[in-house]
């Protein structure tokens, strides 16, 4: 429920997993302490509360499902998932952990089966998660056996609540957790429909990387335009992202969502440019079809990042698309998965923009190759100073939408946020 001034209500039982001697600073969301990004107690709460609390988790693509059987093999926060197609086109996600002894039962990244079989003692499984078998369940020779009132109906795999829009799935561990539309909110299922407009997709290709850092730090960094115009070489001298451009920062009103919004400008020298370190004006393109885009979409935006609390990011960045994946392995260390899309209708030539134009993007792209390496300098800093704050106050200290891209209001309004359902 939402409260007047746009927070949602209580979010979880307050309960005895406070951290022990841990307290926000008093100058609130704006100074954020080093500790959220190291404490492995802080770490273990965030998976209680947020990752299997009343929150919707981006799971996969159904283009990467498209058949009865197939499957992919996931990872929502700490547990992990297995998203399956079943003979009725239904998708169901299932915690990957047999209900005998917990093994994990799938170890394979994706593929097609007709059902799923536990390789430590072979309990089987249909696409749904209901256990079909159980070898020499009543014995041999009238030795062994499962007791009588074993029924096979009782232990199922756990299988997720789902929900899916416009060929993109999502489970929850809660029954608590609100429609998908309304946890999006209006404004923020809007730019969402915008990408995932109900055509079907097709899956370009996949990249994955490791990075040593608090997975909060790739969240920011998605929610950050301050950085953007300053960090990237490539963006700020090919006019793709830079502080002079038509640009805004929209949130939904709890903070937990965003989406940075910019118009391309030109490779030009101005006043602007001049404070911006990364700007090379003699910089040329050998190749310039990879920064050339074709208009797609309504509107005049070449650049909209968009983040849906607390694991997708959905990227448009002139006529690439992506989801990318954040994947918690530890307080230090995340997984992010990067899925390269299309529409299935996508002509040949548009098709092959989207795949040279990818090229900006991944572990080795021509940008996000800086946000690896930003992520893990601040990670080594942070952590040789658990006592220290970050401070996120450009264009002031309160959560609100911005007109340009010269802020820091969405990082705040995620941790405004997150204060309140970590109860910190």
């Amino acid at each position: 429920m939402a409260s007047a001034d746009g927070m949602v209500g209580p979010l979880i039982e307050p309960g005895a997993d406070r951290p022990a001697m841990r307290r926000w600073p008093d100058a609130g969301s704006s100074r954020i302490p080093n500790w959220v990004y190291t404490d492995p107690d802080i770490f273990a709460r965030e998976q209680a509360r947020i990752f299997r609390g009343p929150s919707w988790l981006y799971v996969c693509l159904e283009a990467e499902i498209p058949n009865p059987g197939d499957f992919k093999r996931s990872r929502l926060g700490a547990v992990e998932t297995v998203a399956v197609r079943d003979e009725a086109g239904e998708i169901a996600v299932l915690v990957n952990r047999c209900a005998h002894r917990s093994a994990q039962f799938c170890a394979a990244a994706h593929g097609s089966v007709k059902e799923f079989v536990c390789p430590y003692h072979q309990w089987t499984y249909d696409l749904g998660g209901r256990l079909i078998g159980v070898p020499f369940r009543r014995g041999l020779r009238g030795q062994g056996g499962m007791p009588d009132d074993f029924r096979l109906d009782e232990h199922g795999l756990q299988r997720l609540r789902t929900t899916r829009r416009h060929g993109v799935v999502f489970a929850t561990f809660s029954a608590a957790t609100e429609p998908l539309e309304d946890y999006l909110g209006a404004n923020m299922l809007g730019y969402f429909d915008r990408v995932f407009d109900g055509r079907p997709l097709q899956v370009l290709g996949y990249l994955r990387q490791r990075i040593p850092s608090n997975w909060k730090l790739m969240f920011e960094n998605i929610k950050d335009p301050y950085h953007a115009s300053l960090l990237h070489v490539f963006l700020v001298t090919f006019g793709l992202f830079r502080m002079d451009q038509q640009s805004a920062v929209e949130m939904d009103p709890a903070g937990r969502h965003a989406v940075l919004v910019s118009r391309r400008g030109e490779q030009q020298e101005n006043e602007t440019t001049r404070q911006m370190r990364a700007f090379r004006a003699k910089f040329a393109l050998r190749d310039p079809r990879l920064i050339d885009p074709v208009r797609e979409f309504p509107g005049e935006a070449t650049v909209v990042m968009q983040t849906f609390w607390p694991n997708l990011i959905v990227q448009q960045q002139s006529n690439t698309l992506a989801t990318r994946q954040i994947i918690p392995l530890g307080a230090q260390e995340f997984d992010l998965a990067w899925t390269f899309f299309g529409y299935a209708d996508d002509p040949p030539e548009l098709r092959q923009r989207r795949l040279r134009q990818a090229n900006l993007m991944g572990p080795a792209g021509l940008v996000s190759v800086d946000d690896s390496e930003a992520m893990l300098l601040s990670q080594a800093g942070i952590t040789a100073d658990e006592d220290a704050v970050s401070i996120a106050e450009m264009s002031g200290r309160e959560a609100r939408d911005e007109p340009h891209m010269l802020t820091e209001t969405a990082i705040r309004g995620l941790y405004r946020y997150y204060r309140r359902v970590m109860e910190l």
